[in-house]
């Protein structure tokens, strides 16, 4: 329905608007034209039907009981719904459906009553345009209610809108001033703007003012302002710890007896004030804060209904303000975990320094989806990691903590990007029907079901990086002499989960100074936005590497281009400047698998040791390297590979063409064998093995001190 411009109704797709509101005994007060028309009655219902007879909730419902069921289960705000036969003063009846809303509480409670017909035929007639916020000009005796009511409607449209306690807070500002009040405060308790368990309330405990309104939009100098620390008195403290409305309609008295005492009279007596009234936040029990409200000498002081009103407001609040505690609460628990699960944002190794970027999405629903990593692999090499996890919150959160441990525990074993995501892709199969086995009941699908993974090996001694991918897009690449900078081209498999389907790796031959740039979360979301977004990245990668600068610097500068506006999903970035180990760090030789060249293995040794200055470590490495070489020959023929890096460490490998992996036992007493590799492991730092495409390696580690 709408209207013609004559007041009259006009056919149009109905929309409701046939509202009464009664009090608390029943009686009608004032309602729609729409209502009028409906129950066909005098437009200006007030309390009287046809006949001057009172409207009341006895003489509407067929069924007097069902009023009090409804205003029964209507308590706190809640909306109740019920079909209902109601009794027209001429003598008919209409079978509507009817929603009953609790205005206010108590001895002042008012009920909102919408009516809407049950036939089809008989539609809600609606009036002109502004018909609910217009209603039947009330009697002098009843303005005041009317602008109670306006204000309860106000801030129940208002109050809870965000799930930001500041905001929250500057909200309910705006709707009690100057509707109410002429200055308005809201102080916080410190516990609860971290979102903790505000805890019991204590004489000294520090609160902070988080927004404060003027009528006339100058808040006074003389008062605590936002951002101000407040502690408070035993008597403010013992206030806010009662559940009720504290108000003083006349502050000329207490002026007197606190002149002098700078800081409550900066906390509760503003030059202009001329009232006071201060209303508890509280909420199971708990003081969240407080509203402090005055009113100027040109307005009537604070009385009792004020106080009533007030309370009703504080409770809505209360309820509010708990509510976006407990999502900031949860909210950072979320971002602290999801932290807690990433490696240090800044990494100097020899074969590259890093650094990762990882900022949360403005709300808690989209935090915990994507992460990153960086990993040590044996003789200087690294891997590169990030990753995504479907749905966000807590479980998206623990979900990419599982994740991540399994490609650490994957990635000591030294595995290909290709075979290590086989076996990853594995691991999810299982860890999803463990999920579903455990709730099988559960709506939402595992946060594994639909995880991606990049994963990239780079060795600086080869300056070659491998990479495969399982859903996820490929990182961007720029350098010096490079042409611009662009995304890795590579085709990835599928994402996680799926079982079966292989993954293909890539090889890149990169320069030292290189940059790498992997993404998740928001920039890997295909959208317009993220495309966008990803230019940014490769502006900022390009131009990082040919200015040289910091990883770190790059980074900022790219994130710089990308939070314009808060992002919507939680972003990863991992930004990699590659770097290479020397020639002259590194010694390689080939020897055929002939016992006689094991003596020529230790020369080799020894005489490269001698030239980098580690005549300590000479007796040590020829041992390792004797064991290690008449292994390979013994039982993996020939040619054995021997190679020596001069890093942080002195790295010692011996590759054979066997793919029989070296188990580390302990000879029996009677043993002819047995013990080389016990030796090697009581002589060195760290020792292990990889497969290669020709077979193994065996390395070493030897510390270059005695530390």
């Amino acid at each position: 329905m709408s209207g013609n411009g004559t007041g009259e109704p006009v056919a149009a797709a109905g929309f409701p608007t046939a509202v009464l509101v009664l009090d608390a005994a029943g009686m009608v007060m004032t309602g729609t034209r729409s209502a009028a028309t409906l129950l066909g009655v005098p437009e200006a219902i007030g309390g009287r039907g046809p006949g001057d007879e009172p409207l009341d909730a006895e003489t509407l419902f067929e069924d007097p009981g069902l009023w009090a069921r409804l205003v029964a289960g209507a308590v706190g705000g809640a909306r109740r719904s019920a079909r209902a036969r109601l009794l027209r003063p001429d003598g008919g009846r209409l079978e509507a459906d009817v929603d009953i809303i609790t205005l206010m509480e108590g001895s002042s409670a008012r009920f909102l009553l919408r009516l809407r017909p049950a036939d089809p035929d008989h539609p809600v007639p609606v009036a002109v345009a502004g018909d609910v916020r217009r209603p039947p000009p009330l009697p002098p005796a009843d303005q005041r209610s009317a602008e109670r009511l306006a204000l309860l409607n106000a801030a129940a449209a208002q109050i809870g809108s965000s799930l930001d306690m500041v905001r929250d807070a500057e909200q309910l500002t705006e709707v009690l001033v100057p509707a109410f009040a002429d200055l308005m405060a809201v102080d916080l308790t410190e516990p609860v703007l971290r979102g903790e368990e505000p805890g019991e309330l204590v004489t000294g405990a520090p609160m902070r003012r988080v927004a404060v309104r003027a009528a006339d939009g100058q808040w006074p100098a003389e008062s605590y302002s936002v951002g101000d620390t407040i502690r408070l008195r035993s008597v403010e403290s013992i206030h806010l710890r009662v559940d009720s409305a504290m108000f003083i309609p006349d502050l000329s008295e207490l002026r007197t007896v606190l002149a002098g005492e700078e800081e409550r009279v900066r906390l509760i007596l503003p030059p202009q004030a001329a009232s006071l009234m201060l209303v508890p936040l509280q909420a199971r029990g708990t003081v969240l804060g407080a509203l402090v409200l005055w009113r100027t000498a040109e307005r009537r002081p604070f009385d009792q209904e004020d106080a009533v009103l007030a309370e009703e407001i504080g409770s809505r609040s209360s309820l509010s303000m708990d509510n976006a505690r407990r999502y900031t609460r949860e909210r950072r628990t979320a971002e602290a975990l999801q932290r807690s699960l990433l490696p240090r944002p800044v990494m100097d190794v020899t074969g590259a320094e890093t650094s990762g970027i990882y900022v949360p999405a403005t709300n808690t629903a989209a935090i915990g989806g994507s992460w990153f990593d960086v990993i040590q692999l044996p003789s200087t090499r690294l891997a590169f990691v990030m990753g995504t996890v479907a749905g966000h919150g807590l479980n998206a959160t623990a979900a990419m903590g599982r994740l991540r441990s399994a490609v650490q525990t994957l990635a000591d074993l030294d595995l290909s990007p290709d075979e290590l995501l086989a076996h990853l892709d594995d691991l999810v199969v299982r860890f999803v029907e463990d999920d579903d086995r455990q709730e099988p009941d559960a709506d939402a699908p595992s946060a594994l079901t639909g995880a991606t993974c990049l994963y990239a090996t780079y060795d600086p001694v080869s300056r070659t990086c491998v990479l495969a991918g399982a859903g996820h897009p490929p990182p961007v690449l720029a350098g010096r002499g490079r042409t611009g900078s662009g995304t890795v081209t590579y085709r990835p498999g599928p994402v996680l989960g799926t079982g079966g389907q292989p993954f293909e790796p890539v090889e890149l031959s990169l320069g030292s100074g290189d940059v790498l740039a992997f993404y998740g979360g928001a920039l890997a979301k295909g959208t317009d936005r993220s495309e966008r977004q990803l230019e940014a990245v490769r502006a900022g990668v390009r131009d990082g590497a040919d200015s040289g600068r910091h990883v770190t610097e790059i980074g900022r500068g790219i994130l710089g281009a990308l939070l314009h506006e808060p992002p919507d999903d939680d972003l990863a970035l991992l930004v990699v400047r590659v770097r290479e180990v020397s020639a002259g760090d590194t010694a390689v030789w080939e020897l055929a698998a002939a016992p006689s060249l094991v003596g020529r293995a230790r020369e080799l040794v020894a005489e490269q040791l001698t030239a980098w200055g580690l005549e300590e470590l000479i007796f040590t490495t020829e041992l390792i390297v004797s064991e290690l070489v008449t292994n390979s020959i013994r039982y993996a023929g020939g040619p054995v590979g021997l190679r020596l890096i001069k890093d942080r460490v002195l790295i010692c490998e011996v590759s054979d063409p066997s793919q029989t992996q070296p188990h580390l036992r302990r000879a029996q007493l009677t043993d002819e064998g047995g013990r080389g590799l016990f030796l090697v492991a009581q002589l060195t730092h760290r020792w292990g093995s990889r497969y290669t495409a020709a077979g193994k390696t065996i390395w070493t580690e030897q510390l270059l001190t005695g530390g």
